[in-house]
Parts: structure tokens; sequence; C-alpha cells
């Protein structure tokens, strides 16, 4: 199937927003009734354009269900301040990488900008929220929006964190012996 016959079974919700992706970067690199996944499109990591939407009220009302992705390194400490800020702002710590779910990649631009202004201590979530309602707000004026243009930083570095180990191969050992007996 390709992403047009997919589409005519979504939800409109859910298929305006996916078809903004598919006129920008065509056809996706793959596609299941479900979503369409591009990797390595624009500046993204990934784009996941999904048949499931969520409803959102900051700032405004709408529909969320375009995923951007970037390799991002969000310390463990700066999670809940990102969930504070805007709950469609996920990190992946294992994976390296932070995403943004909106309906459109330019308001998902506008999320991590503002994200990565709150990992690097340049804005608090009070002033985040105040700014992205000003710019999304500009960008109905048809006014500059700057932080939905492009992404005002790059990520450099491993992004990946393992994290760190816990238990030792003794110790696997050791209950792999008792799980036996």
């Amino acid at each position: 199937m390709n992403s047009a016959e997919i589409l005519l079974t979504w939800p409109e919700e859910a298929r305006e927003a996916a078809q903004l992706v598919v006129d920008r970067y065509g056809e996706p690199d793959e596609a299941q009734p479900s979503q369409l996944v591009w990797f390595e499109v624009g500046e993204w990591k990934r784009v996941v354009a999904t048949r499931e939407f969520w409803e959102h009220q900051f700032p405004a009302p709408h529909h969320d269900s375009v995923e951007s992705v970037i390799d991002y390194r969000v310390p463990p400490e700066m999670f809940s301040a990102l969930a504070e800020f805007d709950g469609s702002v996920v990190a992946r710590r294992t994976m390296g990488e932070m995403a943004a779910t909106c309906h459109d990649e330019e308001a998902n631009r506008l999320a991590l900008n503002l994200a990565h202004e709150i990992v690097t201590g340049d804005r608090d979530v009070t002033d985040a929220r105040a700014y992205y309602s000003t710019e999304f707000v500009d960008a109905r004026r048809k006014a500059p929006t700057p932080y939905m243009e492009k992404l005002n930083f790059v990520q450099a570095g491993q992004t990946v964190d393992a994290d760190i180990r816990t238990i030792s191969e003794l110790e696997l050992q050791q209950a792999a012996k008792e799980g036996e007996a």
C-alpha cells in the first residue's frame, strides 16, 4: 500500500497532519496501516505519522499525531522539567533521543528548541511555556517564528546512555543456579 491508500482509512485529525509530511518528504520509508515512517529527512533522525492522535490543550486545542525525533542526550535530572514543559516532548535515555509530537514539524521544532533551552538552563519551564504560546500565536499572525523555522542547536557527541550495571556476572550466575534448584 502507498501512503495515499493508507491515509484514506485514517481519521481526518491524523490524515491532515500526515499529508503535510508526505507533501514535504514524499513517500515514507515504511508504511503500515497504523503509521508512516521516514528516516533521515530534513534535520530529523526519524519522523513518524500515526493513525492514532491525541487531544492536546497546550497552548491551544489541537491534535498530536506526528512525531519528530532527534539524537539528543537529556540528563536524567531534566526529565521532569521536560514533562512539565510539554507532555508531548519525550526523552529516551537509553536510545539517546528526544522527540516532540504535535500536528506539524514546525510545532515540533518549537518544542524541541525550547526543550533544549530548558536542558541547558537558558530558560525555565514557565518562561519556555510562555514563549511557546507567543510563537504559536505569532505563526497565526504570519509574524516571524524563529523557533519554528529550524533547530537552533546542534547536539554534539555521544547521545546514547547505556546506564550503569548494578548486577555482577557472578550474581547472575548464582541466581541462575538458585533458580535451577
